[in-house]
């Protein structure tokens, strides 16, 4: 196996990503190895471990940059902006980063929703995503509850709209979505 792995091949994280992803959508999650990914990527375990801590991270790769581009986008929202209008303009922002990878989200969300322990990961990602908010509003002046209230509404609609956008069929852009949910949300609210 060594000896086909003589040259240097740029991109071996994607390439790690790519491979696991599709073992885990042929074989199942539980049923891959760190070393059939390795291998499936023309790489070595020992790589894999320079770049993912295990086999669940290249599923969750990305999370604190989607994390700080939400953050980022919220604090950055004028400052007459209601604490819902700044936690849409976080939504809106990480519309474009998913847009180009509908395709590898929905082979993703797949795996995850056929395993609980990745289910599990994926709340707490949202849970991170959700407190991330609600601190970015408090450092925006909104008090609490509804700085709590707001970022757990507008992280309830980013994972609708995931879900939404993920189905089979669906063309439209992530970012139309959660603006619809936006708009549904308010409208519940009224």
């Amino acid at each position: 196996m060594i000896g086909c792995m003589g040259r240097w091949e740029p991109n071996g994280r994607g390439r790690l990503a790519q491979a696991a992803l599709d073992l885990y959508v042929e074989r199942g999650f539980d049923q891959t190895t760190v070393a059939e990914i390795a291998e499936r990527a023309g790489l070595t375990e020992r790589t894999f471990f320079r770049h993912y801590a295990d086999k669940r991270e290249v599923l969750f790769d990305g999370s604190a940059m989607l994390q700080q581009l939400m953050v980022d986008a919220a604090a950055a929202a004028p400052d007459d902006a209601s604490p819902l209008e700044a936690t849409a303009a976080a939504l809106v922002a990480v519309g474009e980063m998913f847009d180009e990878r509908r395709e590898f989200a929905r082979r993703r969300h797949s795996v995850i929703v056929a395993n609980p322990e990745l289910q599990e990961r994926e709340l707490i990602k949202l849970a991170r995503l959700t407190e991330a908010i609600a601190a970015t509003l408090r450092e925006r002046g909104v008090g609490e509850p509804a700085a709590s209230l707001t970022a757990q509404a507008g992280i309830g609609v980013f994972h609708v709209s995931f879900q939404r956008w993920v189905a089979p069929g669906e063309t439209r852009r992530i970012g139309e979505l959660m603006r619809e949910g936006v708009e549904e949300l308010r409208a519940v609210m009224r």
